[in-house]
């Protein structure tokens, strides 16, 4: 089997990957407040509002990723155009 080299994660690459891994650990201690530990409802709203509001913040990020990657620096008008269109059919398949 033979596997293809992977390109270096830029560093945007490896700041959403660092803030998907604290997502995780924010979910991870949800579910453990959830199983283990019996936690009050109010507890475990307040740590799953979290939760949303960190997927939120990835979410924005990778937009404005989208944004000035594909927007701002496409080498035609025509390109940046059909990578708003494909943005604003991301935002109302996801966020709407």
């Amino acid at each position: 089997m033979r596997s293809t080299p992977k390109k270096p994660a830029d560093a945007e690459t490896i700041k959403l990957a660092k803030r998907l891994n604290r997502i995780r650990g924010q979910i991870d201690a949800l579910q453990r407040a959830l199983v283990d530990q019996g936690a009050s409802s109010t507890k475990l709203l307040q740590q799953a509002t979290a939760c949303r509001g960190a997927l939120d913040g990835f979410i924005a990020e990778v937009i404005e990723d989208h944004i000035r990657e594909q927007v701002v620096q496409a080498p035609t008008p025509a390109e940046a155009s059909e990578a708003a269109e494909e943005l604003i059919g991301l935002v109302h398949s996801y966020l709407t």
